[in-house]
């Protein structure tokens, strides 16, 4: 079935992996800058990151005939040492206009710090300046529905920030209420041990419109399943969804939010 992979860390992976995702029916790849499984020393680690996100992974998702875009930042892992993160969000404006990024993302919260949230606000104001998209990531398990409520909290200040145009990724069934009644868009990771199995998205699905809603795998260095996008679908296919009903979360949903940023197009 046709499908986007709207978060994935490709950078991660194998060839192997491009292979069955283009196999599967995937569309197009989009990348959030994220950790690397360890701090990087210095700013110019994030340097070749970023090369390595515009231009080498477009690269090697073209030889499976699928697009590959990208979302730039410092993640919030590494946002904790405010001067470190400066530095590094020094680098992002030379790589914005690269013609497969989307936006900066995926910005956010990882412990709920002050330091990492005013490293996530000065990357909302430059997505503002730069008149970009959104991505942002919610912190796992226990810190989730505190970070959401931070998040959105800080999100409210800015009066110039257009709320379609930001995606809030990781949400549960006890945050997604919260993001969607915001205005913005929700995001369902379908994670083997975390975040949201298959069954669980669908009954978020299943109990809320889902125009604003999208799966996806954020699938990287750890338990985590490249396929887990269609996989879902299959599993709606299951539990006799038609077919448009598919297609909607696994393609038009994304497509439709993807299709704000100027440099998105389908293969």
């Amino acid at each position: 079935m046709d499908y986007i992979e709207p978060h994935a860390h490709m950078v991660s992976r194998t060839t192997a992996d491009y292979e069955a995702m283009a196999l599967a029916g995937c569309r197009a790849i989009c990348e959030p800058a994220f950790w690397a499984g360890f701090d990087r020393s210095s700013p110019e680690g994030f340097r070749d990151y970023y090369r390595q996100l515009t231009d080498y992974e477009p690269k090697r998702a073209a030889k499976f005939g699928i697009p590959h875009f990208c979302w730039l930042c410092i993640n919030p892992k590494e946002a904790e040492d405010a001067g470190f993160a400066r530095e590094v969000m020094a680098l992002i404006p030379e790589f914005l206009d690269a013609p497969t990024v989307l936006g900066i993302g995926e910005i956010g919260l990882n412990k709920n710090t002050r330091n990492e949230l005013a490293i996530f606000e000065e990357h909302v104001q430059l997505a503002l300046d730069r008149d970009l998209a959104i991505l942002i990531h919610t912190p796992h398990l226990e810190d989730k529905l505190k970070g959401t409520r931070l998040t959105l909290d800080a999100l409210a200040n800015f009066s110039a920030l257009d709320r379609n145009r930001v995606i809030i990724d990781h949400v549960e069934e006890h945050t997604v209420d919260l993001v969607l009644d915001a205005g913005y868009w929700a995001g369902m990771t379908l994670y083997p041990e975390s975040k949201c199995t298959p069954n669980r998205a669908i009954d978020i699905l299943e109990t809320h419109e889902g125009g604003r809603l999208w799966l996806n795998s954020a699938c990287d260095w750890g338990v985590s399943d490249p396929l887990a996008v269609v996989r879902c679908g299959l599993e709606m296919r299951k539990r006799k969804y038609p077919p448009e009903a598919i297609e909607k979360v696994l393609l038009e949903n994304p497509k439709r939010f993807l299709g704000q940023c100027p440099n998105f197009k389908l293969g």
